[in-house]
């Protein structure tokens, strides 16, 4: 849980955030720095997001200063001194005390799950015993930045439909909240009988009108418990199976999916970890309906089978990755062809993405404009009738 601290300094009173399992725990967190606690006050995850650790900014700067000769405890002093954020700071920190211990920097990396993940901590681990973290901090930013390059595409690609959705929503609104109930004043003056959808349009108007404000609170309503429920674990996962069960999309989470499973399991491998820990740390990045087969694969290659066949039994490969695991195999540089099976399988993804929305959008923007066209023409349907009785 992350908490909110307030301490004297030498500075004078500062605010800071950590994270720790109970307000105790924070508090003695924040003494170790030397701040003198006035005040705890846990914050709700429900309004946490996802703010955290920035591991990929922190490789970076880290990778930065290693390469520039700097050792590893006077590298991590100097982050920790531009370190503005309290959290940052305090993560650094507690790595610096564990070093000043006599401890390895992957045990210091351990006591911090919340903000380290474990194929992090294997990567440093395994670089330890090659006296080379700069390499290995250079692989894990090649292979953060690549799967935050995919992120984002996939990210910016949902914006413009989204865009579209909240502005056809709101036009729909406002004609049945402003313009429809205008009209329907006319027409009871006019007396002339109305076509039965035009009548429930107007029926509908009319609840709109009414009911404005209790509209808005239903729909913001509506918005937040969905936020909430994508929020849950469990929802997500149901909307993944289903998402899962659609072909033309299934079939492009699981490439996008053995794709992030290669580039890990090949970052892993070239940073000296071996192969059946490097599989089952990558296997949690799975979904639950490739995971099996990640286990599997495991099982297999525990058992002397080789590792292109055992993933190819396992269905954790495409006709590209397998091939590429082959020639990895007879060359002795696995490692280096599963990120480029990883390279090539994201490009595909990112021209799908490409073509899935150039497809989407104007496919959207017709049923937005067919909605309100709908709405337009039911609401004049009855002047309509009305001009062609005076002929």
């Amino acid at each position: 849980m992350r908490f909110t601290v307030r301490a004297l300094s030498e500075e004078g009173v500062v605010s800071l955030t950590l994270d720790a399992s109970n307000l105790d725990e924070a508090r003695e967190r924040a003494s170790k720095q030397g701040l003198t606690v006035l005040n705890v006050r846990g914050e709700s995850r429900l309004f946490q997001g996802r703010r955290g650790f920035p591991l990929l900014l922190f490789s970076q700067e880290l990778l930065s200063l290693l390469r520039a000769g700097l050792g590893l405890i006077e590298a991590l002093e100097t982050l920790a001194d531009k370190q503005q954020d309290g959290e940052g700071r305090s993560v650094i920190a507690t790595i610096l005390e564990q070093l000043y211990e006599g401890k390895t920097l992957s045990t210091a990396l351990e006591q911090m799950p919340q903000s380290f993940p474990p194929i992090y901590i294997a990567a440093v681990r395994a670089s330890e015993r090659t006296s080379d973290l700069p390499e290995a901090l250079s692989r894990y930013v090649a292979f953060q930045s690549q799967v935050d390059q995919l992120r984002s595409k996939v990210v910016s690609a949902c914006i413009y439909p989204v865009v579209l959705i909240i502005v056809g929503g709101g036009v729909t609104l406002f004609l049945l909240g402003y313009v429809v109930p205008k009209f329907s004043v006319i027409y009871a003056d006019m007396g002339t009988e109305m076509p039965f959808l035009s009548r429930l349009l107007v029926s509908w108007g009319g609840v709109v009108a009414e009911h404005g404000l209790a509209t808005l609170v239903v729909i913001a309503g509506l918005i937040a418990a969905g936020v909430v429920m994508l929020r849950r674990p469990a929802a997500r996962q149901r909307i993944g199976r289903w998402l899962w069960s659609v072909p033309a999309i299934g079939s492009r989470l699981r490439v996008y999916q053995l794709a992030r499973f290669y580039r890990t399991v090949g970052m892993l491998l070239r940073g000296g970890v071996p192969v059946l820990q490097a599989i089952n740390m990558s296997s949690g990045l799975l979904s639950a309906a490739l995971r099996p087969g990640a286990e599997s694969a495991a099982g297999s290659i525990r058992t002397g089978v080789s590792m292109s066949h055992a993933m190819h039994e396992a269905d954790l490969t495409t006709p590209v990755a397998l091939r590429m695991l082959r020639v990895g195999e007879r060359s002795g540089n696995m490692g280096e062809m599963m990120e480029r099976a990883a390279a090539f399988h994201d490009e595909e993804m990112s021209r799908w993405v490409d073509w899935a929305t150039r497809l989407f959008e104007p496919i959207l923007m017709v049923l937005i404009g067919l909605i309100i066209g709908v709405v337009v023409v039911l609401l004049y349907m009855p002047i309509f009738d009305l001009a062609g009785n005076l002929r």
